[in-house]
């Protein structure tokens, strides 16, 4: 075998590997994410199997996260089983971030479970925490100020908090209906790139008219 018809060979069966792993990611993720469907529990926990074969891949432990979290807010009442599933969201977190820094998806995803915890117990955490969750919004406003989960999740904060205080919402919805047209044009950076949002936005609206 001459040295260049080696070099093509070791060449094929890197690319035939890469390929290889590739595929098995992305059947992974999308195993998760029809699992989530129906078991968020079941499919976070196949998000951080993910995470740990792909460790410098932000998503998967941001989706870990994000399934709990969004679950959280069906556990509401049951405070210690709530609490344990925050933590761990929250450690999913820790590690998206580690991962990729200044990440304003996953500052939104950080708002949103201090959120749950806000909503869980207002009068326990709501001193403590709203000032973190528009702290997160605010940054990451800056950096990603066309991001439109960025955009909606503000306002829908700020919406939230308008309410509890007696004080107009329209402002706020107008920053909804920019979110709305932001997603129209939105093109997410991979294939599994954070791409939601949209329906929320939907809702709010019709609540705000």
């Amino acid at each position: 075998m001459t040295i260049l018809k080696h070099f093509i060979l070791i060449a094929a069966i890197l690319f035939t590997a890469n390929m290889q792993s590739q595929t098995q990611y992305e059947q992974g993720m999308q195993k998760a994410f029809d699992l989530w469907e129906t078991n968020p529990i079941e499919a976070s926990q196949l998000f951080e199997r993910i995470a740990n074969a792909e460790p410098d891949n932000w998503l998967p432990p941001y989706y870990a996260a994000e399934t709990l979290i969004l679950n959280g807010f069906t556990k509401l009442n049951d405070k210690s089983a709530l609490e344990a599933q925050l933590n761990q969201a929250q450690n999913f977190l820790n590690d998206a971030t580690a991962i990729s820094k200044e990440n304003p998806e996953i500052m939104v995803m950080q708002a949103l479970l201090y959120t749950v915890y806000v909503a869980s117990d207002g009068a326990k955490y709501g001193m403590t925490l709203s000032g973190k969750v528009m702290a997160l919004y605010t940054k990451a406003e800056a950096i990603a100020p066309n991001n439109p989960r960025v955009v909606l999740n503000k306002a829908d904060w700020e919406i939230g908090g308008a309410r509890y205080f007696g004080q107009d919402t329209q402002p706020f919805c107008k920053d909804v209906e920019r979110a709305l047209e932001l997603f129209a044009t939105f093109k997410p950076e991979s294939k599994f790139a954070p791409s939601w949002g949209k329906e929320r936005a939907e809702e709010i609206l019709k609540d705000c008219k």
